[in-house]
């Protein structure tokens, strides 16, 4: 017994030198891309924004189905329409991810109409752009119910055990700013969701799960969002991978709360949501 724990922990470090280069070669060598002709996609939050742009990409790339959810009917026809025109099979359904009885009735419609889903897309997200004492209850709680409580009604991909969750969560999640606290504090919760998710995922090797965290994103719903260098650190494109906040997430490690709150000032991020009047 002694020597099998010796064992262990001799190995343990090569373990993580091996991992760690991996990782770093991963970050320079391009991924080998999914084949996604037999994936059904269902994407929330699916009509407009990024949840467009993550439709048309997905149809690019050969998904099988793809499906949105959503709560604006409009929005979600249009996009259904733009996908079938680019040859792929697009269904939607209207569903407030907030409201658990209307994701299981719509997750059954989803199965009985094209099958299971093997790829998940949480992207349906609110945000208020009010300080605590500016909010009202009903808006506080319509955030947690989307932006965190709408990641947990997973799909069967875990009884499967085939398929891929990814969450489109946010760097806020990571380093909070004022003016939003409602969004602040449900993409933390979604973060840990996510972050939970994966560890207890080691025993279902089957299914994978990505966090994106990107930056505001030049979309309606961050609309009027600014910050002091925009040239420094401007809006993302919805088709934009996010990896400029890379550094701040390192600083966020190693600096004080007091530095954190100056670099907040200086950069205009304090102040950003004063002129926010996005959509919620």
């Amino acid at each position: 017994m002694i020597w099998k724990w010796l064992g262990a922990l001799l190995l343990f470090p090569v373990q993580m030198v091996y991992l760690v280069v991996k990782a770093a070669v991963c970050l320079v060598l391009p991924p080998r891309l999914r084949d996604l002709s037999g994936d059904n996609v269902l994407i929330t939050g699916g009509g407009r924004g990024i949840g467009r742009h993550l439709a048309r990409e997905f149809a690019k790339r050969g998904a099988r189905k793809i499906i949105l959810w959503g709560r604006t009917e409009k929005c979600l026809k249009e996009t259904t329409e733009e996908i079938r025109m680019m040859g792929t099979e697009c269904h939607y359904f209207i569903c407030d991810v907030g409201n658990r009885e209307e994701v299981y009735r719509q997750a059954k419609a989803v199965r009985e109409k094209v099958g299971d889903i093997t790829i998940l897309v949480n992207n349906a997200a609110v945000v208020h752009g009010k300080s605590l004492m500016d909010s009202d209850d009903d808006a506080l709680l319509k955030s947690q119910h989307i932006n965190t409580l709408g990641q947990f009604w997973l799909p069967r991909m875990l009884e499967l055990q085939n398929g891929h969750i990814v969450c489109l969560n946010s760097v806020l999640a990571l380093s909070a700013i004022p003016g939003a606290i409602d969004y602040c504090t449900s993409k933390a919760s979604s973060f840990a969701f996510m972050e939970s998710l994966t560890l207890g995922l080691l025993d279902c090797p089957g299914v994978n799960a990505t966090t994106v965290l990107p930056f505001h994103t030049s979309t309606e719903m961050f609309q009027g969002m600014r910050i002091r260098f925009p040239n420094l650190f401007p809006p993302l494109k919805p088709e934009t991978l996010p990896w400029t906040m890379h550094v701040l997430v390192i600083l966020k490690s190693i600096l004080p709360q007091a530095a954190l709150e100056e670099i907040h000032k200086f950069s205009g991020s304090y102040t950003c949501m004063n002129t926010f009047k996005g959509r919620t």
